[in-house]
């Protein structure tokens, strides 16, 4: 290489400074933040949210008990409320509902799966978020055809729940236009046993058959009849001393 050559790339050199050039470590610590791997926690909490919802997920099927029954179940019927309660009647994380409006009943776990398919097939395709106020959680048990009487309840032959009239079954919660949930409930409840509603989020809750629509809780346990008003206690004792007198007379 030339001399010339030499001592002008001695003097670039000269020249260049750290100075000159930007330093970078923030982007790195960026960079090297951003594409980090995340530990188990974080990978359990971004697996235990739900989109639609604040809560966790719990493990488990709704169409199964949680715990095996310590004894059989016996038949029984739903608990109705009748003390004024209206719990299970209005919607708490969806926006529509399907509810059942003519009588309690026993729903088998086939029927409930039956109606959640019907929903999926019909929404394929949606984003939407199906909740079950349900689960079944109680065991049947059957007899074969042309047993006697006795010997037993019987073995197992399938799970089942009790349903109390005016109760919430499957809320939907989504992008989903209402009358594409009408059409998808209207499904479901073709393939279940009994008559069902299409409920909104904001519908006033149902106690028994009766809507609080317009009606309070104090005017529906109001006595229908007027409560008699109490009789003085002098006024009673003389009426029963002429009427006592009167039958002790010789003209009567």
């Amino acid at each position: 290489m030339k001399p010339r050559n030499i001592s002008s790339l001695a003097a670039h050199f000269e020249k260049l400074s750290l100075s000159s050039s930007p330093l970078r470590p923030s982007s790195t610590l960026v960079t090297t933040w951003s594409f980090r791997r995340p530990t188990l926690l974080e990978n359990a909490t971004s697996i235990s949210c739900r989109p639609f919802s604040s809560t966790t997920s719990r493990p488990g099927n709704w169409l199964l008990p949680t715990q095996p029954e310590k004894k059989r179940s016996r038949k029984g019927r739903p608990r109705v409320p009748t003390g004024g309660s209206a719990r299970g009647t209005t919607m708490v994380w969806g926006d529509y509902g399907l509810r059942m409006c003519d009588h309690h009943r026993r729903v088998s776990a086939s029927q409930l799966k039956n109606g959640e398919e019907a929903i999926k097939v019909r929404l394929k395709g949606m984003r939407y978020r199906l909740y079950k106020r349900v689960c079944a959680s109680i065991g049947v048990y059957s007899s074969g055809n042309e047993v006697r009487m006795g010997k037993g309840k019987g073995s197992f032959d399938h799970w089942a729940s009790r349903i109390a009239v005016s109760k919430v079954i499957f809320e939907l919660k989504g992008d989903i236009h209402e009358q594409v949930a009408r059409d998808a409930f209207r499904l479901a409840g073709n393939k279940m046993p009994g008559q069902y509603e299409f409920v909104k989020k904001g519908d006033p809750p149902v106690v028994g058959i009766t809507k609080l629509d317009g009606i309070t809780m104090e005017e529906l346990k109001r006595p229908r009849r007027k409560v008699p008003l109490p009789m003085p206690i002098g006024s009673t004792t003389e009426t029963t001393l002429s009427t006592t007198s009167a039958s002790l007379s010789p003209d009567a």
